[in-house]
């Protein structure tokens, strides 16, 4: 059996040339599906570093996401009293009352418009989340036209750096700061006070759209919840801010993997044609080799696999190739529309060691498909009318 593979396995760098063909077919097509996936897992990362496993969010029953959802102050009022709310130092409770608005911004590389989400907070929010730090300037004012802006939307929208302006639902909004959340959804975000964000959009005040309130431990969750669903004057619905936002990045994930299925079908479907055209051609070209190898008493299971050998070896390498491609867009910083909440959110691939393993699997199914029909035609060929070849 080892002298046939080491013979292929030289073949592979006799032949160098068709080989390099071949590792770049399937190097491509392993590349775009790791890619592909680096991408939902992004975005699905950076949704679900959103939420704390800590907080609790609150949205009206049966609405889907906050944009669907109404809160009302009377409401605010009895779910800061509940049990298992946290309270702050000075005894208030740690609850933020918010409203989210969705604004058409200039960006800053293109010059064109990108929907950005306004999220009016209250002046607890950055106790509420504790992950979000101000890194420039300082917090917005309660009751004032100010807003802080997370660190991606900085990078992405115009007129945004601290001191700078902008002009939203016919008023003048001075930027006072910039936060980071981590890398989750809210550092493409822009933050302001609720009450002045109600005010500016001429929406009824103390009309809110959710309200996320900071849990004593982690476990009072089902307290919380127990306490607000059976309250005949609630009709409202309670998720771990965690899980909330883990469904919101279903869809948009789940479309990105199916057009990265899809594409990379499409490409490896190429490549196993490559891998096909080179064994084919290797076959052909090396008739009186094999021949050879049979008659000195090498049988057709050996041949399949020294031949198989040789495809699966070109496949690796092209899977190779095509992981370390995928590697070096890892980190990298991108953004895209997401269709729940019609906002723009800045995210970064996501190369994980699983996806990378994922795609080395790929590729040695792709050298499989590839090279098992030549190697099978290579025991189907003749003895005597190979060895006659010239």
């Amino acid at each position: 059996m080892a002298i046939p593979i080491i013979y292929n396995l030289r073949s592979v760098r006799v032949r160098w040339r068709t080989s390099i063909v071949a590792v770049l077919g399937i190097a491509g097509a392993v590349g775009v599906f790791v890619a592909m996936l680096a991408l939902a897992k992004g975005f699905q990362a950076t949704l679900v570093a959103s939420g704390s496993p800590g907080n609790a969010i609150i949205r009206r029953a049966g609405a889907t996401s906050e944009m669907e959802s109404v809160v009302q102050r009377a409401d605010v009022d009895i779910i800061s009293t509940a049990p298992g709310v946290a309270k702050s130092a000075d005894g208030r409770p740690l609850v933020s009352a918010e409203v989210v608005v969705v604004a058409s911004l200039p960006r800053r590389d293109t010059g064109t418009d990108a929907n950005v989400q306004i999220r009016g907070v209250s002046g607890l929010a950055m106790d509420v989340r504790d992950t979000v730090k101000m890194v420039q300037g300082r917090f917005f004012r309660p009751g004032v036209a100010e807003m802080v802006v997370g660190k991606n939307a900085l990078r992405t929208v115009k007129f945004t750096d601290v001191g700078g302006h902008l002009h939203l639902g016919g008023t003048d909004w001075e930027i006072v700061g910039v936060f980071d959340a981590g890398g989750s959804a809210f550092d493409s975000e822009i933050w302001c006070d609720a009450e002045v964000l109600l005010q500016a959009y001429k929406r009824p005040q103390g009309i809110y759209q959710s309200l996320t309130a900071h849990l004593d431990s982690p476990e009072s969750l089902q307290r919380l919840d127990d306490s607000l669903t059976s309250d005949p004057r609630l009709t409202v619905q309670v998720d771990r801010e965690v899980d909330y936002y883990a469904k919101q990045s279903q869809a948009m994930s789940a479309m990105i993997r199916v057009l990265g299925f899809l594409v990379a079908a499409i490409m490896g479907i190429g490549a196993v044609f490559g891998a096909l055209n080179t064994m084919y051609s290797a076959v052909s070209a090396r008739a009186r080799e094999i021949a050879t190898l049979r008659a000195i008493g090498f049988r057709g299971g050996s041949i399949i696999m020294s031949f198989l050998t040789e495809s699966v070896v070109i496949s690796l390498a092209g899977g190779l190739v095509g992981c370390l491609a995928a590697l070096t867009l890892n980190g990298l910083t991108v953004s895209t529309l997401n269709w729940q909440t019609f906002s723009h959110v800045a995210f970064a691939f996501r190369v994980t060691p699983q996806l990378l393993t994922n795609g080395l699997i790929f590729a040695l199914i792709m050298g499989v498909l590839g090279g098992l029909p030549p190697a099978i035609r290579a025991t189907r060929l003749v003895v005597a009318s190979a060895l006659r070849e010239l």
